[in-house]
């Protein structure tokens, strides 16, 4: 459970947010408290986003085991359908 000081942001918006922290920490230009600031931030947007994941899969797999013409089959992307 996310602590009442983390910011909540939609898994977008999050994602978002941790690649320009990844771009900004890559660039190498940060002084070393802030890039510190920058990892601390990018941690809890990547902890908020895994989170997020698996709680949209366990809806997924309640929804599918709800229904028994919709068995759970491991996804492949290049399945055709």
């Amino acid at each position: 459970m996310p602590k009442k000081n983390e910011s909540q942001v939609s898994f977008e918006s999050a994602l978002t947010e941790l690649e320009q922290i990844v771009s900004r920490l890559e660039n190498g230009d940060l002084p070393l408290e802030e890039a510190l600031n920058e990892f601390e931030r990018g941690v809890q947007l990547a902890r908020q986003g895994q989170t997020r994941l698996q709680q949209a899969e366990q809806r997924v797999q309640i929804l599918l085991n709800d229904s028994e013409e919709a068995p759970l089959t491991p996804f492949t992307p290049d399945a055709q359908q």
